[in-house]
């Protein structure tokens, strides 16, 4: 967010530079008659001439506070008003929580009250935060609504607000202040202190506690070599009073302002991962980088979701739009695209039951974007779909950097009956991509196209592929200035699974495949040099082997991975997904997915297209556990 430049000279343009009050009310010329004196006119003159710059003071002063939506700006605006228009000095004192705030297990917590801003004057400098005394004086002062008038320091007005000055500053300081030092000790309120219904009962004495955000305290210094005290006149302390309940009411909503735009930030990191999956054959890599405008929070999001076989679902996706509305629905879409992905539906079936969920969503029309890939590190292929997004980055593994920008595009997610489709593309071993959002090569400045190429070259300059050089080197092409939306970003390195490292069979659905199952994973484990996983492994795979055999009517898979665990995983076309449970005594069936859970390090089932697939890890002899 943007403030306007402080006035040349702490000064506004609109601010007078003398102090001079305009004299008491004057009749008209006019009212008077043909027989008013001579000297009449040029005083109307005068009076009329110090009401418009009075008049043109607040205006300019009023406009400057309200400003900017930043409170420490707006405190900054307000001391830089009234020093030295109105005042020799003034200093701004904050309470330490903003309304709306939190405030703990104390309904009615102590009062404490921050020197935030002081202009013109050393005064409380060094103090730290100052907790006002329940039944003390400023206690009284601020919460009885009896803040005086203006005072001078050694007249019997100032005697009774010396005790308040001594709360706030402290005897040393208060020493410094010479005799005949007048003062002017404002609220800063938020909102009206006393509502419609205490008005109508009579008790507008009693200020909200929760409405107060401060004190404002202006000082003048008497004049040097004169024995006159300084004075705030009737017409200086309405002006003050005037803007101090405009810069209260500012400050009020900037406090407000940044506490909502925290809630709204806060609710979208929430929604977004913490931390990324590292699955074997990919490395992964991301970013987000919240909008610097005052546009609020994004609806951008990533995601990476393991699917069975060892292949990984790359997401990312974008909701139009900068409010709290944005940020939900892009939690639903994410949570939306978790559960899709788990079915493990091609991407361009993904993308269309996104499409449907968006639509369902309410009455106004939730827009997206979102391209969605599946990488199979055993095949080397990546399969990716589009709508209405960014097209992604492909690096070669020679380095070059092509955008895929034939993909079928697709529309964005919400138009709904549009179709969207799947390419499949090689991704061998030290290739990579980058999915990302339109606020990476968008600029108000320059077309979208200028800013897909500057990515294309630079990330073609890149020697090295790991995700995080290529994060960092795509965000090295935003301008320095304001960015206006917010990015993400998410990189994914291909490595590859050799294929040495795996052994898959199909086998027919009979009464002798367990056996012959088990068999072929032993002979796998030593051609490995793992024999001494071979006796669980094999047990394990026979159980599994053995219920995919009882509910398949097609070929039952088996498929070993041997990368940092040994990975085994059972296919077969019953939808039904194996459920663990504990045999009775004298059941005979029931204890296969037990054994497996006491053998394995991890097991699971999910669904496979019209099929599902039973997998179980172990942890190769000699590795370390997952930390």
């Amino acid at each position: 967010m943007r403030d306007l430049p402080p006035p040349q000279a702490g000064r506004s343009p609109a601010v007078p530079t003398q102090r001079h009050p305009p004299p008491g009310p004057q009749q008209d010329h006019d009212e008077q008659g043909d027989h008013a004196p001579a000297v009449q006119r040029p005083l109307n003159l005068r009076v009329r001439q110090a009401v418009e710059e009075r008049l043109a003071y607040l205006n300019g002063a009023t406009r400057l506070i309200t400003t900017s939506l930043d409170p420490v700006a707006t405190v900054r605006t307000l001391t830089g008003v009234l020093v030295p228009e109105l005042a020799d000095a003034a200093l701004v004192h904050l309470r330490s929580w903003a309304p709306g705030a939190t405030r703990g297990r104390d309904p009615e917590p102590p009062l404490e009250l921050s020197l935030h801003r002081a202009e013109g004057t050393r005064l409380g400098n060094g103090r730290g935060p100052v907790t006002v005394r329940r039944g003390g004086p400023l206690d009284r002062l601020i919460r009885g609504g009896l803040l005086p008038g203006p005072v001078v320091l050694g007249s019997a007005e100032g005697e009774r607000l010396h005790p308040v000055l001594l709360e706030l500053y402290g005897a040393r300081a208060l020493a410094g202040l010479a005799r005949g030092t007048a003062l002017l000790v404002l609220p800063l309120q938020g909102r009206t202190a006393a509502t419609s219904a205490q008005r109508r009962r009579g008790r507008t004495a009693q200020r909200d506690d929760e409405s107060l955000l401060g004190v404002l305290v202006l000082v003048r210094r008497p004049p040097r070599r004169s024995k006159e005290p300084a004075r705030f006149d009737a017409t200086d302390t309405r002006t003050a009073a005037h803007l101090a309940t405009v810069a209260g009411l500012a400050v009020d909503t900037a406090y407000r302002y940044t506490r909502e735009s925290e809630i709204a930030d806060g609710l979208q990191r929430s929604m977004l991962p913490t931390h990324l999956p590292q699955p074997h054959g990919v490395r992964l890599a991301h970013r987000y980088l919240p909008g610097e405008s005052e546009s609020q929070v994004g609806g951008d999001w990533y995601d990476a979701i393991p699917l069975p076989g060892n292949r990984v679902a790359l997401v990312v996706g974008d909701v139009m739009g900068h409010s709290l509305t944005s940020a939900a629905v892009m939690g639903q879409l994410r949570t939306s695209a978790q559960t899709l992905a788990a079915l493990d539906l091609p991407p361009h079936e993904v993308l269309y039951h996104l499409d449907e969920q968006a639509q369902r969503l309410g009455r106004e029309e939730h827009l997206a974007t979102c391209v969605f890939a599946v990488y199979d590190p055993i095949a080397n292929r990546v399969v990716v779909a589009n709508a209405g997004h960014m097209p992604p980055a492909l690096i070669h593994p020679d380095g070059r950097a092509e955008l895929l920008e034939n993909l079928p595009a697709g529309a964005p997610i919400g138009v709904g009956g549009v179709d969207f489709a799947s390419e499949e593309l090689d991704a061998p071993p030290g290739s990579a991509l980058l999915l990302f959002t339109d606020g990476l090569v968008e600029n108000p400045r320059r077309p979208i196209s200028t800013g897909l190429e500057r990515l294309r070259k630079r990330l073609s300059s890149t020697h090295q592929h790991s995700p995080e050089q290529i994060c960092q080197e795509a965000l090295r092409i935003l301008p320095k200035d304001e960015r206006a939306d917010d990015i993400a970003l998410l990189a994914a390195a291909f490595d590859g699974i050799p294929a040495e490292d795996v052994a898959y069979w199909y086998l027919q659905p009979k009464n002798e495949t367990p056996g012959r199952a088990r068999r072929l994973a032993g002979h796998a484990l030593r051609r490995w040099g793992l024999e001494a996983l071979a006796e669980n492994t094999e047990l394990m795979v026979s159980e599994l082997v053995t219920n995919a055999v009882q509910h398949a009517k097609k070929p039952v898979t088996l498929r070993l991975v041997r990368t940092s665990v040994l990975r085994c995983e059972v296919g077969d076309d019953s939808p039904a997904l194996p459920r663990r449970r504990k045999a009775g005594p004298q059941e005979e069936r029931g204890r296969g997915l037990e054994l497996v859970a006491k053998c394995a390090d991890g097991w699971g089932a999910t669904r496979l297209g019209g099929g599902k697939v039973v997998w179980f890890e172990q942890r190769l002899p000699g590795a370390l556990p997952p930390a």
